[in-house]
């Protein structure tokens, strides 16, 4: 009783805002007999724009306007990922007449990015996969891919065998700019919840050039970064991440948090991961022996204060406890070479938490932020808003995330914009939907996946404009 009361208290004070007045319930039913009921602030509406779409994910727009989206398909193959066009946008339903395949058969296309060339006026399509970063020439209108891919970077694409195949098997991409110099951002989990890592690759953020070139690490300790974006209106321009913290603290710490990344910064900033965790924002180290190869203890189970749990979003999961998920690449397996020995050696873990800087904004421990969107200055209703994804603790029981926030005053303290992902009932959480990826296609309007439920929601303001296709 006590666990239950605590779960609804801590979703009771998840769901406390200010300054957006009513939430308004929306009831969208996406099949026959089957619905979900979401909150909204009462000036805007949600709409399904789509359905149908397996583990939808992230989306990306052309230049010519078009709305791109990606999606992983199921979890249990992790190679039949898509990209795909949203295709005849009707504004009155705020729906999209269909879905148009671009690109099939795809390891975990978890993010995709488009960037033109100004001195040649080509654009290319950036997709992030688990072994390698490619780029496809694109053309505007085209439904296909018009020339055969470039690979320019390969990724450690092995791990433990864990939830989809692996450990952190999402690459994301950002485009931005370092001076007046294009780059290519893309981040690359841990491959492991608590561990010294072999690779310099693994949990960090890349930065190379459009074509691939001059890679190296400008960011190392950031253990799942699984969105990314340049934000130019913010600064100047800021590239900011999402991360979550790791699995063996318990179900209060550590933080998940949106950090700025130093992207123009002269070597790689250390932002803690493994030896710093965040609490309340700050850096604080992690007394946590780490785990050594040689030791058969950490080959035999882990020491995760979630063991044993049936909860799983992502069902049983029996072996996890005897993975060694506080392994670094391979959970003791034999491994390939490292793909990315250019990059240097990997980091070494902190001795002290002292000179990591402290997270941007923070979120309740497991609430996994994923997408976020910046709404610039301007006479809007969400001006100078980031709204961030909260896609919801694994474990639903823990009962963080599973809801969009809105980042406010000078702190960003999360207030929630929309909830009813996850609800309480008879004690129990109960999960019906998981919010995933955001794009932003209107002053007050934007885009937003559930890749539990394969939809994507139109969530604009009343008379608003949305700019899709």
């Amino acid at each position: 009783m006590l666990r239950r009361g605590l779960l609804v208290l801590g979703m009771l004070l998840d769901v406390v805002g200010a300054g957006w007045g009513q939430q308004q319930s929306h009831t969208l039913i996406y099949a026959p007999g089957k619905s979900i009921t979401l909150s909204a602030p009462a000036e805007f509406e949600i709409n399904i724009a789509i359905k149908g779409i397996r583990r939808v994910r992230f989306f990306a727009q052309s230049p010519d306007g078009r709305v791109f989206v990606t999606a992983m398909y199921s979890l249990a193959d992790n190679r039949l990922g898509s990209v795909s066009i949203l295709d005849g946008w009707n504004e009155s339903a705020h729906a999209f007449a269909r879905t148009i395949p671009y690109l099939r058969h795809l390891h975990n296309p978890n993010s995709i990015a488009f960037w033109t060339d100004e001195k040649t006026g080509q654009t290319w399509l950036y997709v992030g996969l688990t072994d390698k970063l490619v780029r496809y020439p694109y053309r505007a209108g085209e439904n296909a891919p018009g020339g055969a891919p470039q690979t320019l970077l390969r990724f450690p694409d092995y791990g433990l065998n864990y939830k989809y195949g692996g450990w952190h098997l999402t690459r994301t991409i950002a485009v931005g700019k370092v001076g007046d110099q294009p780059r290519i951002f893309v981040s690359v989990g841990s491959s492991c919840n608590y561990c010294q890592e072999r690779e310099a690759a693994r949990a960090s953020i890349l930065s190379m050039d459009p074509d691939g070139g001059n890679a190296k690490v400008v960011a190392q300790g950031v253990r799942n970064a699984v969105d990314l974006h340049w934000v130019p209106e913010l600064d100047g321009g800021v590239l900011l991440a999402t991360n979550m913290g790791a699995d063996h603290l318990g179900d209060k710490l550590p933080d998940d948090t949106l950090l700025r990344i130093d992207a123009g910064a002269d070597h790689a900033v250390n932002y803690g991961w493994p030896k710093c965790y965040f609490a309340e924002g700050k850096a604080r180290f992690d007394t946590t022996a780490l785990p050594r190869m040689e030791d058969p203890k950490f080959n035999a189970h882990t020491d995760s204060p979630v063991r044993g749990r049936e909860d799983s979003v992502y069902g049983k999961q029996g072996s996890v406890a005897e993975a060694g998920t506080n392994l670094a690449a391979g959970g003791g397996h034999a491994r390939g070479a490292d793909p990315n020995a250019a990059l240097g050696a990997p980091a070494e873990p902190l001795k002290s938490c002292e000179g990591v800087p402290a997270a941007y904004a923070w979120f309740r421990a497991h609430s996994s932020p994923l997408g976020f969107a910046y709404f610039p200055e301007g006479d809007t209703r969400l001006k100078a808003s980031l709204l961030v994804v909260l896609h919801g603790a694994g474990h639903p029981g823990i009962g963080s995330g599973y809801r969009v926030v809105r980042l406010v005053g000078a702190e960003r303290r999360p207030e929630d914009f929309i909830a009813g992902f996850m609800t309480v009932e008879h004690g129990k959480a109960v999960v019906h939907g998981r919010p995933c990826g955001i794009l932003r296609v209107g002053p007050d309007s934007f885009l937003l996946t559930d890749d539990y439920l394969g939809l994507v929601y139109s969530v604009h303001l009343r008379g608003g404009v949305e700019r899709v296709n």
